[in-house]
């Protein structure tokens, strides 16, 4: 598994408490039809802090069953407790997942040699594919690029790497730290385009859980070298990029979005609440600009 192309970071969506399985099912087959190269469930997207673990193991199993071997699926099965990111993980691989994201052990702040035995119990554990998930944002500490490098010699399980900082030297400093084929992914929709023409050969976007075939061929001009079709989208689709990361937490604005479009409810878990007044009419108007509704 390589790790390479578009990959969603699915919503995901809830009815009266509970997992709406119709319009997850929906929301999958549209990433299908658009050629995404994977999904990822239970990810910071799909609201995983709000899920217990038997809801956790069944979204995945849901992911699975849906995508039904037409796509990658890479469950988000990380966590801040070693014991935990393991049970999940091991959980996922017998779900049929093809792969797992292992978030930053956040809230904890491990060291360095903390966060190289913990990404290392989780490989020991498990014959999936790992990417790792450096969002520092989430997790109050980055992945350091020196334990990436570390764990890609040491676990040959571990085999990519999430960069979610917002920063594009980072990118710079793990193409030249990682061995070559170590892939790189954007976390970041706005910052697919400068990250790829560094090195990464990838996103994990929450945008296409609105606009799948738009990101898939972002993602494919660059992988393509056609920088100027590639610069062309971005100038074009930015502002929705940073709409839906700027009127709020993610996942709020990507759920109403797609709740506006007609194909899930925008109920969401606490804490998490839904967009104000005032905000749900930008992003109305923001989805409006673009044709979307």
């Amino acid at each position: 598994m390589s790790f390479r192309g578009t990959y969603t970071a699915l919503i995901t969506p809830f009815c009266d408490g509970q997992i709406d399985r119709p319009a997850f099912q929906a929301l999958i087959d549209r990433q299908v039809a658009a050629g995404i190269d994977g999904i990822v469930p239970v990810g910071t997207t799909g609201e995983s802090p709000t899920l217990n673990t038997p809801e956790h193991i069944e979204v995945i199993q849901l992911a699975v069953d849906y995508a039904n071997g037409r796509c990658e699926v890479v469950a988000g099965t990380g966590a801040n407790a070693t014991a935990e990111a393991v049970e999940l993980t091991i959980a996922a691989e017998k779900a049929g997942a093809t792969g797992t994201l292992q978030v930053c052990p956040y809230y904890n702040k491990p060291s360095a040699e903390g966060l190289y035995q913990h990404y290392k119990a989780v490989a020991d554990a498990t014959a999936l594919p790992v990417m790792l998930y450096s969002v520092p944002g989430r997790s109050a500490i980055p992945i350091p690029v020196e334990v990436a490098a570390r764990l890609a010699v040491d676990c040959p399980t571990i085999v990519a790497i999430k960069e979610a900082g917002g920063c594009v030297d980072r990118v710079n400093q793990l193409v030249q730290a990682l061995p070559d084929g170590f892939a790189i992914l954007s976390g970041d929709d706005p910052l697919t385009l400068p990250f790829m023409s560094c090195g990464a050969v990838g996103l994990v976007s929450v945008a296409s859980n609105l606009i799948p075939d738009v990101m898939v061929r972002l993602v494919r001009a660059c992988l393509n070298g056609s920088y100027d079709e590639a610069l062309a989208m971005q100038k074009q689709w930015y502002p929705l990029f940073r709409g839906l990361m700027s009127l709020d937490t993610n996942p709020v604005p990507i759920k109403e979005a797609v709740a506006m479009q007609g194909h899930c409810s925008n109920e969401f878990r606490l804490p998490l609440v839904g967009l104000e007044s005032t905000k749900s009419s930008a992003l109305r108007e923001l989805l409006e600009s673009f044709d979307l509704l």
